[in-house]
């Protein structure tokens, strides 16, 4: 298979999965190294196609097309980190990611797409055992993150459960 055909299809695995491809997994499928992987995704960007890296993988969010999309700015402490995210999932919110302003580089951005309490777990255990800072620390606990779901009446449920346990920055 050559490298056009390769890279047609990973697009079209991408497109058809429900869940992220691990680079590894592409390159174990198509019998190439990780590197070359990580090469076609380039090129797949690079031609338009709305591929997002995650922790979990690979991922083209077409599943999330109609849904209601917001920046949500919000501050807490590192140990309020799961309830934030609780907070979100259980009315069926989906946290694409995580962004924070850094006085010297800008804007840094970290994709997440934490769908479920099952993402959360892992997300928790990763951060735990990795012994990492959350990007929040960057800026005193402020970050902002995408959240969309499925209506504007489920963002409000969000909204306002985020509102009540004080992690909004304002409205």
């Amino acid at each position: 298979m050559g490298s056009k055909e390769r890279r047609e299809s990973i697009e079209k695995l991408l497109i058809e999965s429900n869940v992220p491809q691990k680079g590894i997994d592409l390159a174990n499928n198509f019998n190439v190294t990780r590197q070359v992987i990580v090469r076609d995704i380039a090129i797949l960007r690079a031609q338009g196609l709305n591929i997002i890296a995650t922790p979990e993988g690979y991922i083209i969010p077409n599943m999330y097309v109609n849904q209601v999309r917001k920046l949500i700015a919000l501050a807490h402490s590192r140990a309020e980190i799961e309830s934030e995210l609780k907070s979100i999932v259980k009315f069926g919110g989906i946290i694409e990611d995580v962004i924070v302003e850094h006085p010297l580089y800008g804007e840094i951005k970290a994709m997440l797409m934490i769908k479920t309490y099952d993402d959360i777990s892992n997300f928790i255990n990763k951060f735990k055992q990795s012994n990492a800072e959350p990007l929040s620390s960057l800026t005193g606990g402020v970050h902002i993150h995408t959240v969309s779901a499925e209506n504007n009446e489920v963002m409000e449920k969000i909204l306002h459960e985020l509102r009540i346990k004080g992690f909004l920055v304002s409205d």
